[in-house]
C-alpha cells in the first residue's frame, strides 16, 4: 500500500512544539513521528500530507521545506473543533514523476475510501492529475476549482507539466470531469486559444478583479467542488515577501477566505496548496491558510446532497419564455438554481441538477436576465 511509503515528520518540526502551550494545534493532532508511528486513521476527519514533486513543474520555483510550514502550522491555536485531525507525514519523490502519480493516486483512493479530507501540501500544480484520477476507479464525475492566474490548458509540452495537466484530465478516456472552474485569472496571461477552449467546453472562470472586487462570488464555484488546487504563483509578492513574485495577484486575506469557503464545502474531499515559496511569511501565511480551511470544514452545513424538501424556501420566477426556480436554504441562506425543464437537460448526470449560485442570480432572474452559469450548465455534455 502506498500509504507504506509516506515517511514521519521530521524530528525538527516536532521538537519545535516543545515550548508551546498544551493549547496549541501541534499538540492536539495526531502526527507521524519515528516515535509514535503511523496514526490511526479510523475515525479520522481531516489528513495532512507533504509532498515535494516538482519536476513536472512549468515554472519550478525550488524545493519546498514542509517543515517550516509545521513549525508555523503546529504553533496556532485551534478553533472550536471536535474532530481529529491527523499529519500522515511526507510523500517522498518516486524514481519518476509518474511514479510519484501513481502512489499519490492509490493514497488519495484510499483516504477518500474513509471518508476523510485530505490537505495536500507542496509539489507542482500538475498533481491535480493523479488526485483527480482517484476518482476513476468508482466512476465518479468529478468537479475541479483551480485558483490560478493562469488555466493551465497548454498544449505545447508532450508531457504533463503544472501547465498542461488540464489538457491531459480533458482528453483522458474514460472521462469523468463534469465542470471545471478557474477562479483569479489574469488575461494578459492567458493566450486566447485558452479562452476559446474555456468557452467551447462551458467551462467557467473568475477574473482576479471580480474576486478581489467581493470574494463572496468565489463561493458557489467552491460549494459545489470535488477538487481544489491552489497554485500559489498566484499570489501577489506581497503575501510572499517574493521580490520575483507577481506584481498583481491574490492577497493574504483573500487566499485564506478561499480557503475558507474550500472548507465549507459539503463535497470537497481534497484541498491541494502547490507551487509553494520557501519564504519565512509564506511559511506563515501557509498556516493560516490551512488553519482556514479546517475552520471552514468545522463549519460545514451539511446541506448535500441537498434535499430541498427540508429546510429550502422556493422561489419560482417568470422569465419573458421560461420559469426557473431557485431555493434558499433557511440554515446557511446560500442559494441554488435548478434545472427543471427536461428540454434543456443535457448535462452528464441526465437528472434535474441544482447548480450553487448567488442571490445576484436570482435578482438577475428577476429582471429577465438568464444567469450565465445556466447557460453553461445545459450547454456541458
Amino acid at each position: 500500500m502506498s500509504l507504506e511509503s509516506l515517511v514521519p515528520v521530521a524530528d525538527e518540526a516536532i521538537s519545535s512544539m516543545v515550548l508551546h502551550p498544551n493549547q496549541a494545534l501541534g499538540k492536539n493532532i495526531e502526527i507521524h513521528s519515528q516515535q509514535n508511528g503511523f496514526p490511526e486513521l479510523q475515525g479520522c476527519a481531516i489528513a495532512i500530507l507533504g509532498v515535494s514533486e516538482i519536476r513536472n513543474s512549468f515554472f519550478p520555483i525550488g524545493s519546498y521545506n514542509t517543515v517550516d510550514f509545521r513549525k508555523s502550522f503546529y504553533k496556532l491555536f485551534p478553533g472550536n473543533w471536535n474532530f481529529r485531525i491527523c499529519d500522515l507525514g511526507d510523500l517522498p519523490n518516486g524514481a519518476t514523476p509518474e511514479d510519484t502519480y501513481f502512489a499519490l493516486r492509490e493514497i488519495c483512493l484510499h483516504l477518500r475510501q474513509l471518508n476523510i479530507v485530505t490537505i495536500v501540501i507542496g509539489g507542482s500544480h500538475d498533481l491535480v492529475f493523479p488526485i483527480y484520477q482517484s476518482y476513476q476507479s468508482v466512476k465518479q464525475l468529478v468537479n475541479i476549482v483551480s485558483v490560478d492566474n493562469q488555466f493551465d490548458f497548454s498544449q505545447e509540452e508532450e508531457l504533463i507539466s503544472g501547465r498542461s495537466y488540464m489538457s491531459r484530465i480533458i482528453m483522458e478516456q474514460p472521462n469523468f470531469l463534469l465542470n471545471f472552474s478557474n477562479l483569479g485569472y489574469q488575461s494578459y496571461l492567458i493566450a486566447q486559444e485558452e479562452l476559446d477552449l474555456i468557452d467551447k467546453l462551458h467551462f467557467e472562470a473568475l477574473r482576479l478583479g471580480n474576486i478581489l472586487d467581493d470574494v463572496a462570488v468565489a463561493e458557489p464555484f467552491l460549494r459545489d467542488a470535488n477538487i481544489a488546487g491552489f497554485d500559489m504563483k498566484s499570489l501577489r509578492w506581497q503575501a510572499t515577501n517574493n521580490d520575483s513574485g507577481n506584481p498583481n495577484g491574490i492577497d493574504a486575506r483573500t487566499i485564506c477566505a478561499l480557503a475558507r469557503y474550500a472548507g465549507i464545502s459539503d463535497r470537497l474531499d481534497f484541498f491541494g496548496v502547490f507551487e509553494l515559496p520557501n519564504t519565512s511569511i509564506f511559511n506563515q501565511l501557509l498556516g493560516q491558510i490551512i488553519w482556514y480551511f479546517i475552520e471552514g470544514y468545522s463549519l460545514r452545513y451539511d446541506e448535500y446532497p441537498v434535499i430541498t424538501s427540508i429546510g429550502f424556501t422556493k422561489y419560482t420566477v417568470a422569465l419573458s419564455d421560461m420559469e426557473m426556480i431557485f431555493y434558499q436554504s433557511e440554515k446557511s441562506n446560500r442559494w441554488w438554481l435548478e434545472l427543471t425543464n427536461q428540454s434543456y437537460l443535457n448535462n452528464k448526470n441526465k437528472t434535474t441538477a441544482l447548480l450553487p449560485c448567488t442571490h445576484q442570480d436570482y435578482m438577475d432572474a428577476c429582471n429577465d436576465k438568464i444567469p450565465d452559469k445556466w447557460w453553461k450548465a445545459i450547454k456541458r455534455g
